[in-house]
């Protein structure tokens, strides 16, 4: 089963979210996921879809300014990954609630999705969380070649681009997707420093001490972005909640590749997907 939906925001931006759910009989627990960096809720589908086939409700999105939330043009368009991850996110998680009242609730983050759960401001509705692929963006902390290349993405294009088309091309620059100008330069500062999103400031690093939840940290070795160490420095913001990281190698599963996106395509529905509902607390369907 699986819906079309809009979700209100605090501040009025309207997001279009998806949800799937069983064909048959209840669902037994409610699944979330929190996008990547320009990446649509449509990449996520065959994902979604297992999981419902599992027993289990699932609710997707895009960011205001993404995919399909996002206006006709970006020029212009006032948004941060603040207003992602304090208006968007919240609201999203109320709706999907409200449309399945009672149900024991976990987190699917990919990459940004799970840097950010830790400024969620109602993540206590949460008993577990996964992230997949999500680590310090830092530069210095990325893999090779993406090293290299990051001083060129973040000193030239992205604010030469920015400055000339007033949005982030990403789409015509194959680079990332187009993205709001405050989302990119944002991430932009984030990037160039050592803490990451903890460059925010003593408050947003205590928020972060304060998760509780706990939280499965999936390390691919063949990550094209992130690396191990990548991971680690961006979970060890989460100081107050048990981590258990899970290093994932293509040859222990018999593929060729995993990476940053490859956790969600199709080909992992026998190869990995069926540890996922351990993970989200969940029992995978007889």
């Amino acid at each position: 089963m699986q819906q079309i939906f809009e979700v209100l925001t605090t501040d009025g931006q309207r997001l279009q979210a998806q949800s799937f759910g069983p064909a048959q009989g209840p669902a037994s627990r409610l699944v979330v996921i929190a996008p990547a960096m320009g990446v649509r809720q449509a990449y996520y589908e065959p994902f979604a879809r297992w999981l419902a086939q599992q027993g289990m409700a699932v609710v997707t999105f895009d960011y205001r300014g993404m995919g399909d939330s996002a206006p006709a043009s970006l020029k212009g368009f006032k948004a941060d990954i603040h207003d992602w991850a304090q208006r968007d996110l919240p609201a999203v998680v109320e709706a999907a609630a409200q449309r399945h009242p009672g149900l024991p609730m976990s987190y699917v983050g990919h990459s940004l999705g799970g840097q950010i759960f830790g400024l969620l401001p109602n993540r206590h509705r949460f008993e577990r969380v996964l992230t997949v692929a999500s680590g310090s963006g830092y530069a210095r902390l990325n893999a090779r070649p993406l090293r290299y290349y990051a001083w060129w993405l973040w000193h030239v294009v992205a604010p030469v681009s920015i400055a000339l088309s007033g949005y982030f091309p990403g789409k015509r620059l194959k680079k990332v997707g187009n993205l709001p100008a405050g989302v990119m330069l944002q991430w932009r500062r984030w990037c160039m420093h050592p803490d990451y999103v903890g460059s925010e400031g003593e408050a947003v690093r205590a928020q972060y001490a304060q998760v509780r939840t706990p939280i499965t940290a999936l390390i691919f070795p063949d990550d094209e972005y992130m690396t191990d160490r990548g991971v680690r420095r961006l979970h060890s913001l989460y100081a107050g909640a048990p981590v258990h990281f899970e290093t994932v190698k293509p040859q222990a599963l018999g593929v060729q590749r995993i990476g940053h996106f490859g956790f969600f395509r199709d080909k992992m529905q026998a190869a990995l997907w069926p540890q996922v509902p351990r993970w989200l607390g969940a029992s995978a369907a007889v």
